[in-house]
């Protein structure tokens, strides 16, 4: 099938980009890997009247730590996070790097772009919603910043604005010692998630200060798992709270039934991929 006629504009400054964008509005689409927006154009699942490609924009291809704060740019490809040496404070982005689709996505697709792509299978969403990220968002008015716990409104919709782009991720420096891993479940390699767990702590003296796990691929939307993370923090991480952090992980999941795999065999490899994550961090927290 041979996508709709659209206008292609690539232009080499962000105030030229945003214009464009403003004049559009939702008639636009914004593209920089294209991993994701390419084959649903091919398709007609979307049908643009503009493509803006951000690819010839300045100083977006970066990923570094501003603020105090970890920041990742709208044109840093998942291969540079994936060979990043400078990760070592979030260790759960070291841990999904690698496991993003396959070779051939991870180098020309990007992470913020899988952010607004807000596929429900999407590896980077749970990931930042664990490490209680955000996003950065930029229009002709100014810029703002959008938590990820927000950023995501639905299966394949996001919070911006016409006449926004998203320039940036952003996540926030651990305050104890970090813990992180990312555990994904799939048919083959490159495949979508199945099940992912992104599970992020920070710890200080053996005890959990901070928590956030993070679902893929069983619900209509990456899932903040709220209720495990509260019986995380404050507490040692002993067997029984493990547990029971497991448990109601599971429990916040949403599956459904698919060619993948039951609702039920789906909350099983929650559970058993979130108590896995934690039963390795018991070392890194003692």
């Amino acid at each position: 099938m041979y996508p709709a006629r659209f206008r292609y504009e690539a232009p080499k400054s962000l105030p030229d980009a945003l214009d464009l964008l403003r004049t559009y509005g939702d008639e636009a689409k914004v593209l920089a890997g294209g991993q994701s927006l390419i084959p649903m154009v091919k398709l007609r699942f979307a049908t643009p009247e503009l493509l803006v490609d951000i690819n010839n924009l300045p100083d977006l291809g970066y990923h570094d730590v501003r603020d105090g704060a970890l920041e990742v740019g709208a044109l840093c490809r998942h291969v540079d996070l994936e060979f990043s040496t400078g990760l070592g404070s979030w260790p759960l982005m070291e841990s999904a790097a690698p496991l993003i689709a396959d070779p051939i996505v991870r180098n020309r697709g990007t992470l913020v772009g899988s952010l607004c792509h807000a596929d429900p299978q999407g590896d980077w969403a749970s990931v930042l919603l664990a490490l209680n990220g955000e996003v950065v968002a930029a229009s002709a008015t100014g810029r703002r910043t959008v938590p990820m716990s927000e950023f995501v409104t639905g299966p394949f919709q996001n919070a911006l604005l016409p006449g926004e782009v998203a320039v940036a991720a952003r996540v926030p420096a651990p305050t104890g010692t970090p813990y992180g891993r990312y555990l994904k479940l799939e048919r083959r390699v490159g495949d979508f998630a199945t099940v992912g767990v992104a599970v992020a702590l920070q710890t200080t003296g053996g005890t959990v200060t901070s928590a956030g796990i993070a679902l893929t691929g069983v619900g209509a939307n990456n899932i903040k798992a709220t209720a495990a993370e509260r019986v995380l923090t404050g507490h040692p991480l002993e067997p029984d709270v493990v547990a029971e952090a497991a448990r109601l992980a599971a429990e916040a999941a949403r599956p459904r039934t698919d060619h993948r795999g039951s609702a039920d065999y789906k909350r099983h490899v929650v559970e058993t991929f979130v108590s896995r994550a934690l039963g390795s961090s018991v070392t890194v927290a003692a």
